[in-house]
C-alpha cells in the first residue's frame, strides 16, 4: 500500500461547508439535465441532442433529395463538434428519429436496419445510412437567414443554433418523452393537419381555449394507431391543464374461419409497447392458466402487425375475451401526458394545448420578422452596389481612365462620383465582360425588382395583420404536405367509447355455463349439485342437520346470502363445493361474526328489487344491484337493533305485501307504501304489542294471495275476499282466513 496523501498546507486550502458545496453542485447538475438534456423546447419540440443531429446533417448536406451517408459519419460530427457525450446515446437518438413506429413524422430517413416494433435493436452505425426527411427540412427552413440565435459550441470552436426555425408544429406532432431531475415530460404525438387547423383558428381568434381547439385536435394520433377509449370530458381536462393520460387499446377484429369457428386478429398495438414483450407476457399468462378463454396465441406479423388469438370454444364471447386480455396485458396502455416544456427555451412549465400552439405561433412570427430583416439588409446592401454600378455606366470612359491612370483609383472614384467604399470596391471588382450594354439593362431591372421587394418587406414589418397572413399561408402549405389525403397525414388512431363491461363479470367468463342446484342446510352448509335436480329427498346431511332451502341457478351466477345481523354476502356459484359430499360451511367462505347466523340465500338477479324485513316488523325495498358485496366482509344493508334480527329478503315482484306476525295477525297493504333505499333501518310494516314478525310475501292483488299448507296443497284467496285484510303499512292486521298454516308461514 502506498503512503496516504498528505493534505495541502493550511494556507493553500479553502474551507467549504459540505452542505453548501453539495447544494451548489447538485443544483448545477439538475439545471443542466433540465435545460440541456431531458426537456424539449416549446418552440421546435426538440431536445439539444436532436437539434444538434439535425444541424450536423444540414452541414453534411443530407437534404431529402441527396444521397444517404453513413450514420457513423453523422454521429462522429455530432459528438466531435456539438455534443460531447457517448456515441451510443447519440446514435440511439438518431435511430429513434428514423423509426416510423416511434415518431409520428420521422425526421430522419434511414436506410438499413433501424430496429422494429418487436423491440429488436438497430444495426451498428457503420452499417446504416441516413438523410433528412421533408419534416426535418421544414424545421431547418430559413436557418441560414438569421432566423434564430446561434451560440458557441462546448469548445468554442464552432456555432450551433439555440432553437430551430420550426416551420412544422413538431412539439405536439411528434411528442416527446424525458425524465429530468425532479420533473419529467411526456407528450404524445398528434396529427399535424389537425394541429395546423387549430393553429390557423388560433391566429384568427387568439383567446381560444384548449377545449374549443379540441374541435380540430380530437386527441393524440399515435404512429402505431390503436383506439383511444378515454372520455371526451377527461381529454378536455387533460388538454386544459397539460396533465393527464389517454387509455389506448389495440385494434382488433373477429375473423370468421367458417363452420362457426373464429379467431381474433390484432392489427395495431398501443404506442411504445414492444410487440415481442407483449406476446411473451400473453404466453406467460396463458401458461399460468390465467387466460381461461384463450386456446392459443400466434404472431403471424410480417411488415404489418397480425397477432392471432384463438378462443377456447366457439361459444366464447369475443368482447369478453378481449376485455380480459385488456385488463391483464399491455394490449391496453395508459399513455401519460405531462406537457412540461422549456417555455421560451428557459423556464420549465406545464402548458395546455392552446399555450403550446401559441408558443409555436409566436416563434414562427419571430422567425418571420428576423428573416424579413435579414432579407431587407441584404437588399439594401445590393441596392447600394447597384446604384454605384449604374453611376459608372453613365460615364464608363472616365471610370476606365481613372482606373488606368490613378495610383489610388478607389479614392479617386469615390471623390469624383461621390461613391461609398462598398460601391467603389464593387466597381473595381467588375469584370470587363460585364461592361456590355446588356448588363446595364439587367442591373436596372434588378434595381427595380429589389426596390419593389424592399417596399413589400417594409410593409410586412410594419403590419401585424400582414405578418399573420403570411404565417397562415405557410401553415396551409404544411397542412397540404401532411393533409388527411396523404399517406403520412391520414389519422391512424381512432376514438371509441369503452364497451359497457359493468354487467360482464370476468370471473363468470372463466366458467362454463352449466345448470346447478344449490342446496343449503339448516346449519349453513352449502353445496352445488350438477343439473337442475327436482328430487332432493336423497340428499344426506351431517348428524341431525337437514335441508333449509334449495334453488336452481347456473355456474356463472352469484349467490346472495343474508345474515341475521343484516349483512349481505356474495358467493360465486362456480366456486361452491360439489354435491358428492356434505358441502362446506358458508362461514368458511365469508367473514361472519360469531353471534350472527345465516338467514337465507338466493340467486342474484340483475335489476331485481328485494323486500328486506327484520323480526321486529320493519323493512324497505332495495335494488339487488346496490347490495351486492364485493368482499368477504359483506355489505351492511339492514341496520338492526338487538334483539331484532334480519329475517327475510324476498323478491319484490308484485304490487302488494302480505305480512303475518307471530301473534297470527295478517295484514295486506300496497308495496308502494314501503320506502325504497339501499341500506338503513326501514319503515314499520306491521305493529305488534308483543312478539314479532313471522313471514312476509309480495303478491299481485288481482291474482289473489296464495299459500301452501303443511300437506302441500295450494290455497288462494281472491282479491274480493281479501277486503277485510287490506289496510295500510304499520297497522296491526287481523286473524288470517280459514286454512292458513298453523306455523304462520306462507310456504312455497
Amino acid at each position: 500500500m502506498g503512503k496516504p496523501v498528505e493534505p495541502p498546507p493550511e494556507d493553500e486550502s479553502e474551507r467549504v461547508d459540505l452542505k453548501t458545496a453539495l447544494e451548489e453542485r447538485y443544483l448545477a447538475y439538475a439545471l443542466s439535465t433540465i435545460m440541456h438534456r431531458a426537456l424539449p423546447d416549446a418552440r421546435d419540440g426538440l431536445k439539444p441532442v436532436h437539434r444538434r443531429i439535425l444541424h450536423a446533417m444540414r452541414l453534411l448536406r443530407l437534404d431529402p433529395g441527396q444521397v444517404h451517408k453513413k450514420c457513423a459519419r453523422i454521429v462522429g460530427d455530432v459528438i466531435g463538434k456539438f455534443h460531447p457525450h457517448g456515441d451510443q446515446s447519440v446514435y440511439d437518438a438518431l435511430v429513434r428519429l428514423a423509426q416510423d413506429f416511434a415518431q409520428r413524422y420521422p425526421l430522419v430517413d434511414g436506410q438499413g436496419n433501424f430496429g422494429n416494433v418487436d423491440g429488436d435493436n438497430a444495426a451498428a452505425y457503420r452499417y446504416t445510412e441516413a438523410r433528412m426527411t421533408e419534416v426535418a427540412r421544414l424545421l431547418l427552413d430559413g436557418i441560414e437567414e438569421d432566423a434564430v440565435d446561434f451560440r458557441e459550441t462546448y469548445n468554442g470552436e464552432d456555432e450551433e443554433p439555440v432553437v430551430l426555425p420550426a416551420a412544422f408544429p413538431n412539439l405536439l406532432a411528434n411528442g416527446s418523452q424525458g425524465i429530468a431531475v425532479g420533473m419529467a415530460t411526456s407528450i404524445p404525438p398528434h396529427n399535424a393537419a389537425e394541429l395546423c387547423d387549430a393553429a390557423l383558428y388560433l391566429i384568427q381568434h387568439p383567446e381560444t381555449t384548449s377545449a374549443q381547439l379540441m374541435t380540430f385536435v380530437q386527441g393524440p394520433d399515435f404512429p402505431t394507431g390503436g383506439v383511444i377509449v378515454e372520455t371526451a370530458a377527461a381529454m378536455a381536462e387533460t388538454y386544459r391543464t397539460g396533465r393527464g393520460a389517454f387509455r389506448t387499446r389495440a385494434r382488433w377484429h373477429v375473423e370468421d374461419l367458417g363452420r362457426g369457428t373464429w379467431s381474433v386478429i390484432v392489427t395495431e398495438i398501443p404506442y411504445m409497447v414492444q410487440k415481442g414483450r407483449l406476446i411473451e407476457k400473453i404466453a406467460e399468462l396463458f401458461n399460468e392458466k390465467k387466460l381461461p378463454l384463450v386456446a392459443d396465441i400466434r404472431d403471424e406479423s410480417a411488415e404489418d402487425i397480425r397477432v392471432v388469438i384463438e378462443p377456447r370454444a366457439r361459444t366464447v364471447d369475443a368482447t369478453l375475451m378481449m376485455e380480459q386480455l385488456f385488463r391483464l396485458t399491455e394490449l391496453e396502455a395508459r399513455i401519460p401526458m405531462n406537457m412540461n416544456v422549456l417555455n421560451g427555451g428557459l423556464v420549465p412549465r406545464v402548458l395546455g394545448l392552446n399555450e403550446a400552439l401559441r408558443a409555436w405561433l409566436d416563434h414562427r412570427r419571430e422567425v418571420l420578422l428576423r428573416r424579413s430583416r435579414f432579407r431587407l439588409a441584404a437588399i439594401e446592401k445590393r441596392l447600394e452596389i447597384l446604384r454605384g454600378l449604374l453611376i459608372v455606366y453613365l460615364d464608363l470612359d472616365r471610370v476606365i481612365k481613372i482606373i488606368r491612370e490613378e495610383d489610388e483609383p478607389k479614392i479617386e472614384l469615390m471623390r469624383v462620383f461621390e461613391l461609398t467604399e462598398v460601391q467603389a470596391n464593387a466597381i473595381l471588382d467588375t469584370r470587363l465582360r460585364a461592361l456590355r450594354k446588356l448588363e446595364e439593362m439587367a442591373l436596372k431591372t434588378e434595381l427595380d425588382e429589389l426596390t419593389v421587394e424592399k417596399g413589400q418587406i417594409e410593409g410586412l414589418l410594419a403590419s401585424d395583420a400582414t405578418q399573420w397572413k403570411l404565417i397562415a399561408h405557410d401553415i396551409r402549405g404544411v397542412k397540404k404536405l401532411f393533409g388527411p389525403e396523404t399517406a403520412i397525414g391520414r389519422r391512424r388512431t381512432t376514438f371509441a367509447t369503452m364497451p359497457d363491461t359493468a354487467d360482464l363479470d370476468l370471473s363468470q367468463a372463466m366458467v362454463e355455463r352449466e345448470p346447478v342446484t344449490v342446496a343449503i342446510s339448516q346449519k349453513g352448509w352449502i353445496r352445488a349439485l350438477k343439473g337442475h335436480v327436482q328430487d332432493l329427498s336423497t340428499l344426506t346431511f351431517k348428524g341431525d342437520d337437514a335441508l333449509r332451502t334449495a334453488f336452481f341457478t347456473e355456474t356463472t351466477a352469484r349467490i346472495l346470502v343474508l345474515a341475521s345481523n343484516g349483512k349481505i354476502f356474495t358467493l360465486e356459484a362456480a366456486r361452491l363445493p360439489g354435491g358428492r359430499g356434505f358441502g362446506d360451511p358458508i362461514r368458511l367462505m365469508i367473514e361472519l361474526e360469531e353471534h350472527a347466523a345465516i338467514v337465507s340465500a338466493f340467486p342474484y338477479r340483475p335489476g331485481l328489487k328485494l323486500l328486506m324485513v327484520t323480526t321486529d316488523g320493519r323493512g324497505f325495498v332495495a335494488p339487488t344491484d346496490d347490495i351486492v358485496a364485493n368482499t368477504r366482509k359483506g355489505r351492511q344493508v339492514l341496520n338492526v337493533d338487538t334483539p331484532a334480527e334480519a329475517l327475510l329478503a324476498i323478491p319484490a315482484e308484485g304490487d302488494h305485501v302480505a305480512i303475518i306476525g307471530e301473534n297470527r295477525k295478517l295484514l295486506c297493504f300496497p308495496l308502494s307504501e314501503v320506502a325504497a333505499m339501499a341500506r338503513g333501518k326501514g319503515v314499520r310494516l306491521q305493529r305488534y304489542k308483543d312478539g314479532g314478525l313471522a313471514d312476509a310475501k309480495v303478491f299481485t292483488l288481482s291474482e289473489g294471495l296464495t299459500w301452501r299448507d303443511s300437506s302441500g296443497r295450494t290455497w288462494t284467496v281472491a282479491e274480493k275476499e281479501l277486503a277485510e285484510w287490506l289496510g295500510h303499512r304499520g297497522e296491526a292486521g287481523r286473524l288470517p282466513p280459514k286454512g292458513f298454516p298453523k306455523n304462520n308461514r306462507f310456504g312455497g
